[in-house]
């Protein structure tokens, strides 16, 4: 045992002997010790991006410290669940560097779990190579992903790269910015567990993180990767801002069929990180599951996971 796993279970082992109001006692007594400046910045970051609960200081809204600490008690054993199923001590020390950080807030520890060796989603150490891809990007935003992805494994790297946008003005860039590669299909569509009009949820700080929402003056048709992608698929990336679990859903005989590597982010709500790797684990055993994080050092963001099946289970 080393110092992360000893840390890991003596955090979970007092958040299990504690009742969810002492938990949200615990969590905002850490919260009154930081800086001022901190917490209007994490103020303003969660009000911005609706994700995890407000946080109100002048009307004391502390709905989003009640919803980390009904997370820790309705689930610490999920969270002990995933720690097990990490397979490197890198994901372990995140894992609990984000726990740690929602409970303590921990800034330390969250900020030397950074990853700043690789692009976004594509760790070397994990996937050391690529031929003949059949990528498929989810929330392909600007095209960052796609070009990150030629840039690392090569132009030859792939067969073919599907990428699926929900907003248009940043579909009609991320056509002009990829028009240069070959076998790139763009597609301005929502990617869920049906097919269906769905309303596009615009979010007035920043259109990255537009989402499907429950109402809105814009729709978008959706569809499901297994009725809109016929070939076999080895590579999913998802960037989806909470839809990703209905997406995985809908992609479910890919990952039965194929055994795509996955890249997936799990920071846009409060049980994602736990929940998708259960998901995986039900669809299709046998997939090996690791954490890494491109976000900041105040909150943990740009979290994703990284499911790879182990070829010897075959």
């Amino acid at each position: 045992m080393n110092i992360i796993d000893r840390n890991f279970y003596a955090l979970t082992d007092e958040l299990k002997s504690l009742t969810r109001q002492q938990i949200f006692k615990n969590i905002k007594s850490s919260f009154d010790k930081i800086s001022e400046q901190t917490k209007l910045s994490l103020e303003d970051y969660f009000n911005r991006f609706n994700y995890w609960g407000k946080l109100d200081l002048n009307s004391q809204n502390y709905e989003q410290l009640m919803n980390k600490a009904a997370s820790f008690s309705d689930h610490i054993k999920d969270y002990e669940w995933l720690y097990n199923k990490l397979k490197d001590y890198r994901s372990k020390k995140l894992l609990f560097a984000i726990l740690n950080n929602w409970y303590k807030y921990d800034f330390i520890t969250l900020s030397s779990s950074h990853e700043s060796n690789f692009p976004h989603y594509f760790d070397i150490d994990l996937i050391n190579s690529c031929d003949n891809e059949v990528f498929v990007d989810l929330g392909v935003y600007n095209g960052d992903t796609i070009i990150d992805f030629i840039r690392t494994y090569g132009k030859n790297s792939y067969k073919t790269i599907y990428g699926y946008e929900i907003t248009k003005e940043v579909f009609e860039k991320a056509k002009n910015r990829l028009s240069y590669y070959n076998n790139i299909i763009l597609k301005n569509k929502a990617i869920l567990d049906e097919e269906k009009i769905v309303y596009l949820s615009e979010n007035e700080s920043d259109s990255s993180a537009n989402s499907i929402g429950k109402n809105g003056d814009k729709t978008i048709s959706s569809t499901t990767l297994d009725n809109d992608i016929k070939e076999k698929v080895t590579i999913i990336k998802m960037d989806i801002k909470g839809s990703e679990q209905k997406a995985l859903l809908g992609c479910k005989k890919h990952i039965i069929n194929d055994h795509p590597k996955l890249l997936l982010s799990v920071y846009h709500n409060n049980e994602d990180i736990w929940k998708i790797p259960k998901m995986i684990e039900e669809i299709c055993p046998g997939y090996n599951f690791y954490l890494r994080s491109h976000g900041g050092s105040i909150y943990p963001t740009e979290i994703t996971l990284i499911a790879i099946y182990d070829d010897l289970k075959l």
